[in-house]
């Protein structure tokens, strides 16, 4: 006799094979619907030869793109939560944009408490009670792969957080990714002259280590050793790894006390201080000046970082002490691209065109010059994009306009590896902006750069621009 069929378990079966092509095309028809408006926009207000009422117009055009774009992202999820990170900031989109986008950082839907526990005690071989002498059943934030718990492993005075990975994400993101690549392929051969598909693919890369929380911890530890040997006191605190709690989905760390860098407003405002004071204005400033050297040491003089300084991830801790969190996003430059940032860094600070353009070569960045002085608009596309002081006159990257550098230097090549550079830079640019300070940190890793570019032989001791550096380093290395 046949076994009675369990339609519940067929119904789910069949959920979990159509939901991607569900999600693919909830995908393209709000794509495209939002792309399509913005072209009949685009004609329409050609119309209109009042500037005052065109930028009304746009005004307006953006903020009905917004709502789409956040409806888009909350609705679906994922990987759109991490597009809405890197696309919400004000450098790079409309305040429309923005102001709506940034919202959506930190808000993802938890998984189940059941579901977790079932997760957590087949990867780790325990049961919650064996393992744990406390474990909070709300999450104190669920992001696009994960979520994260706080507890207190029995025998231990001190609380860890437990980051459990949503079931069933990574197929999901996946089938995300490649419909974003498809979109890209179609807007650098219509709109935009930049090398999306391979921004796009490096994502798929990055995305796909965060699903391995081995991985992660690994990462964690090694810039966890490198901050903390390379300086006396290390810039930005890097939890400790719980080392026999690590498995692919599941992940044991220490718990770090502070407030995450969104609510520091709130909480100056709160214990009484002018927010637009001396002692604010301070407080800020070191914790800009914590994360840039933090970030200039790993890029320039390891090649190995934290890819996602996004505002979730940064928490300060007592003192202005910063606190860097989730290493699933992590780079390792190849030596070669490495020194060659250095040595574009060094053209950013110094203001040099024929610098900039050499380091573009030299990076394997292939452009195409589509304007008269076309060195100098090389070196005001990379302030553009790599620099978090915008060169002067520019508010936003817009890249459909015609004055953009995008516009006027068609990038052709891209290396996927400068990706993570190139976003880092620009959520660091993001920090500073809701901070209210605006600084150019290729002028702070100047000396960072130098030293670098000294070490592997390609800077003598006569060029050094950092005096001060330079003694020291003369010290240091005979």
């Amino acid at each position: 006799m046949l076994p009675p069929l369990d339609f519940k378990d067929i119904q789910e079966k069949l959920s979990t094979n159509f939901r991607p092509w569900q999600r693919s095309f909830q995908f393209w028809v709000r794509a495209v619907d939002i792309y399509t408006g913005y072209k009949v926009f685009q004609v329409r207000v050609s119309f209109e030869k009042d500037v005052q009422k065109q930028e009304a117009m746009w005004e307006r055009q953006h903020e009905l793109a917004a709502d789409k774009i956040y409806s888009m992202c909350s609705d679906l999820g994922g990987f759109f939560l991490k597009i809405a990170q890197i696309v919400g900031k004000p450098d790079l989109a409309p305040a429309a944009w923005v102001r709506r986008l940034v919202t959506l950082c930190d808000r993802a839907p938890a998984t189940p408490f059941g579901d977790v526990q079932l997760m957590l005690e087949k990867e780790l071989g325990q049961s919650i009670g064996e393992m744990f002498e406390r474990f909070e059943m709300d999450p104190l934030g669920s992001a696009s792969i994960a979520q994260v718990h706080r507890a207190r492993l029995r025998g231990d005075k001190n609380d860890v957080v437990v980051k459990v990975q949503h079931p069933g994400i990574q197929d999901l993101m996946m089938t995300d990714i490649r419909n974003m690549q498809a979109f890209a392929l179609y807007m650098q051969k219509t709109d935009i002259k930049f090398d999306l598909y391979s921004i796009t693919k490096e994502m798929e890369k990055q995305i796909g280590y965060e699903f391995d929380f081995i991985r992660e911890a690994n990462a964690m530890e090694r810039i966890r050793r490198f901050l903390y040997e390379n300086n006396k006191k290390t810039p930005v605190l890097v939890p400790r790894v719980i080392r026999d709690m690590v498995s692919r989905r599941v992940l044991v760390m220490e718990y770090m006390d502070g407030i995450p860098i969104l609510n520091l407003g709130d909480e100056i405002a709160k214990r009484g201080i002018n927010p637009s004071g001396k002692i604010a204005a301070a407080a800020k400033q070191k914790i800009l000046q914590s994360l840039t050297l933090a970030y200039g040491q790993m890029i320039l003089k390891s090649g190995f970082f934290h890819a996602d300084p996004h505002p979730g991830n940064i928490l300060i801790c007592k003192g202005s002490e910063v606190a860097l969190l989730d290493y699933g996003q992590v780079k390792d430059l190849p030596e070669d691209l490495r020194l060659g940032y250095a040595n574009l860094v060094l053209a950013i600070a110094d203001d040099d065109p024929i610098r900039a353009s050499e380091s573009y070569r030299e990076m394997g960045i292939d452009t195409v010059v589509k304007c008269e002085n076309g060195q100098q608009e090389m070196l005001r596309l990379a302030q553009t994009m790599f620099d978090t002081k915008l060169p002067p006159g520019v508010v936003t990257l817009q890249p459909f306009s015609e004055e953009s550098s995008i516009k006027k230097i068609n990038v052709q090549a891209f290396p996927e590896e400068l990706f993570s550079v190139l976003r880092t830079v620009h959520l660091l640019r993001g920090l500073s902006v809701g901070l209210g300070i605006n600084y150019s940190c290729a002028e702070q890793w100047r000396s960072i750069a130098e030293e670098a570019l000294y070490r592997a032989g390609r800077l003598k001791g006569k060029d050094l621009k950092s005096r001060v550096r330079r003694r020291g380093l003369l010290r240091k290395f005979f």
